[in-house]
């Protein structure tokens, strides 16, 4: 159990440091913030179940809902700016 837990963590950060190194595309770090909240996933669903507490049972299925609505917004913030501006390189957007 705990390899399973170190295994998830280090998948964790390498996923962090794709996100500080990949930053070009769009879709790129839409990804690994995806990967960051499926491994956060896992890891959540590996605590509430050794600790067996009543209180936390829900909070692995919020997460994934918020992970969901998320993974909605970056898919219709792609959409419109390929539509707007032909690529989704990040350095082509004004953000500001």
């Amino acid at each position: 159990m705990e390899l399973i837990k170190i295994t998830l963590s280090m998948i964790f950060f390498m996923t962090m440091l794709g996100l500080a190194t990949q930053y070009k595309h769009l879709v790129l770090t839409l990804m690994c913030i995806e990967a960051m909240m499926l491994t956060l996933f896992m890891l959540l669903i590996m605590f509430t179940t050794t600790t067996l507490t009543m209180t936390q049972t829900p909070m692995p299925i919020i997460l994934l809902t918020i992970s969901v609505c998320g993974a909605s917004i970056g898919l219709s913030l792609v959409v419109t700016t390929t539509r707007m501006h032909g690529n989704d390189f990040l350095k082509n957007l004004n953000l500001l």
